[in-house]
């Protein structure tokens, strides 16, 4: 591995001026990523900055008006044993236990995995399902970019120089909603999904109100199918809405094939898979009429 510098900076005005001084640097979040790609040399810098001490990337809050904001080095076990994480997004605890084993969800976090932004990354899904929005920055300023926006090429994201990823935000959760991530993997715990989906409903009179799917490990991104959560809207909750929903999702999975299962078997699975993550989230809503 090449020697590099390590900086642990203490506020954000900080970190970017580093940034700004250091376009090549790489940020440490929780380094479940990086310190591999480092090692493995698939990665190079000359400065890693450690981002666990900066307060407004270690924010975890919740407002009943305004969601939830989610710093970018917030670790999963943080996230998991939230209170209002617990209460008013249950998926999203439910997803910080399932990201690598107890020692990794110790440090990893969501935005890692997010900056990280691998195809088949299990945290994305879930998070554009839930309709979720990054906050980025940089010495000029600040923006906002949808989660499905984000990532924009195998393990390449949306990030400018000078920028970095501030937080991940989260609406308030609406009465009769819902949301649930699956995946397969060829293991039970610790391996790559073979794919994974996102879902969420919003649910009304028996309805579909609003509904948001994506997809993991079946393209070169996180796949935000927009048609199969507008397919949903003001159909009827049944077998007939569900499955006509799985199917746009199976049709819009862009697969490979690997050694991990072929294209044909990843389209498959989308389809059960988007099927059953619905009907999670359906009864998630249901339970929280």
């Amino acid at each position: 591995m090449k020697w590099f510098d390590y900086i642990a900076p203490t506020t954000l005005a900080s970190t970017l001026v580093h940034l700004d001084s250091h376009p090549g640097a790489y940020l440490l979040a929780g380094g479940t990523d990086l310190l591999v790609q480092l090692r493995a040399g698939r990665k190079q810098t000359d400065l890693v900055l450690d981002i666990k001490n900066v307060p407004e990337l270690n924010e975890l809050s919740f407002n009943e008006a305004t969601g939830l904001t989610l710093g970018a080095a917030v670790c999963c076990a943080a996230i998991h044993d939230h209170p209002a994480v617990h209460k008013h997004y249950p998926s999203l605890a439910e997803l910080s236990s399932i990201i690598g084993g107890t020692q990794i969800q110790g440090r990893a976090s969501l935005g890692g995995n997010l900056c990280n932004a691998s195809p088949s990354a299990d945290s994305i899904p879930l998070l554009i399902a839930l309709g979720a929005t990054c906050r980025v920055g940089s010495s000029k300023g600040e923006r906002d970019i949808p989660v499905e926006d984000f990532c924009i090429a195998p393990g390449k994201n949306a990030l400018q120089p000078g920028e970095l990823l501030i937080s991940i935000h989260f609406p308030a959760p609406t009465k009769s909603s819902g949301a649930h991530y699956l995946r397969f993997i060829p293991r039970n715990e610790m391996d790559i999904a073979v794919a994974g989906v996102g879902a969420s409903v919003v649910l009304h009179n028996g309805a579909f109100k609003e509904a948001r799917i994506a997809l993991a490990s079946v393209a070169p991104t996180p796949l935000y199918v927009r048609a199969a959560g507008d397919s949903l809207k003001g159909k009827p909750v049944n077998a007939e809405s569900i499955e006509a929903a799985a199917n746009i999702a199976s049709a819009a999975a862009q697969p490979i094939s690997d050694m991990r299962g072929t294209a044909e078997y990843r389209r498959h699975l989308c389809a059960v898979l988007t099927r059953r993550a619905l009907q999670a989230a359906i009864k998630q809503a249901q339970e929280l009429q």
